[in-house]
């Protein structure tokens, strides 16, 4: 559009004419994946930038829950679970978790786009994903990190945090032989530390794939204590695994494993995203629920101060489970 000019000739000699100003809309931030410094992605809006400092306020809670949603153990070419589970997750928004094994073969590049990619892979820009043991079949997990791209971390971490909604999600490799160990003086271990101090949401969920606790046959991970014992000091909620092919759900435990329904970590297992199912071993004493022989995927409403789950089964699977538990603090370990 041209924009015209009025001057107004011998009044005020060398006058300078300016453009009428037009009303333009402050800009705004738009929604978008962003790294920090150590690897975080966010999925809020950036604050818009203003002229003048302006006081700190605490946050309004979201009155909707932010949703996540997902499994482990998922695509086997040849096998139809994985497009049963995918088939859910067409109908259920929000953000998507895997926890390892997203192919349960040898995870080479081949695989990835020929059995994963038309099953969950339809759903690519919405996985955030976490490496399991099968992803190491090659290399330093190279095709993993190839496929999923920056979803997936920095390249021979694989550990790396994001927001949804106000719960701070936290994502970790329990793949351990491969990056420098997941003991107390671990890369990673240092890195959840910092990570764990920079964020003060009071809602935390972090997942993987080896279970810390497990009555299946791959047994729990003891390996793991270090995150367990960051987790717990921090006052995290929820922490999602696989490994084992079934669905179990653990009563809140401490890191030794006690019943803490104060403090404790609620942990589920859920190696059900299409994998073949494997049957229990010895059940553990805080186990509530387990089952094995149904493909489905887990679903968590993410509320500001509380969260429910809800263990979705595939078309014609009868077994489900749901509930819900709050947000707490940090225990006093003083």
């Amino acid at each position: 559009m041209k924009r015209y000019y009025l001057c107004l000739p011998l009044l005020i000699l060398l006058a300078a004419c300016a453009p009428a100003a037009d009303s333009i809309p402050a800009p705004t931030t738009m929604p978008s994946a962003t790294r920090q410094a150590s690897p975080t992605l966010t999925f809020t809006p950036l604050p818009t930038a203003t002229p003048t400092p302006t006081a700190t306020t605490t946050q309004t809670p979201t009155a909707t829950p932010a949703v996540l949603v997902g499994a482990g153990d998922i695509a086997i070419c040849g096998q139809e679970g994985d497009d049963q589970t995918a088939a859910l997750l067409d109908e259920i928004p929000g953000v998507i978790f895997t926890t390892g094994d997203n192919v349960n073969e040898d995870a080479t590049l081949y695989q990835f786009e020929r059995c994963f990619d038309p099953s969950w892979g339809r759903h690519k820009d919405r996985i955030r994903p976490a490496a399991g043991n099968h992803e190491y079949k090659v290399d330093h997990a190279a095709d993993y990190f190839t496929y999923f791209g920056e979803a997936a971390g920095q390249i021979r971490e694989g550990w790396y945090s994001y927001d949804a909604g106000d719960w701070h999600i936290i994502v970790l490799n329990s793949a351990c032989l491969w990056i420098n160990g997941c003991g107390p003086s671990s890369p990673q271990v240092a890195w959840l530390q910092e990570d764990l101090a920079a964020h003060s949401n009071d809602c935390t969920l972090a997942y993987w794939h080896d279970p810390r606790w497990s009555s299946g046959l791959g047994g729990s991970s003891h390996w793991l204590d270090a995150f367990w014992q960051e987790l717990y000091a921090a006052g995290v909620e929820v922490v999602i695994s696989s490994d084992d092919h079934n669905y179990e759900r653990f009563a809140p435990q401490d890191p030794q494993g006690n019943l803490d329904p104060e403090f404790g970590i609620r942990q589920f297992v859920v190696g059900t995203g299409g994998a073949s199912q494997r049957p229990f071993n010895r059940i553990l004493e805080n186990s509530e629920v387990h089952n094995s022989g149904t493909y489905g995927v887990l679903k968590f409403s993410l509320y500001f101060d509380h969260y429910g789950w809800e263990f979705v089964p595939v078309e014609g699977g009868i077994f489900t489970d749901s509930g819900s538990g709050t947000c707490h603090p940090a225990p006093d370990l003083k």
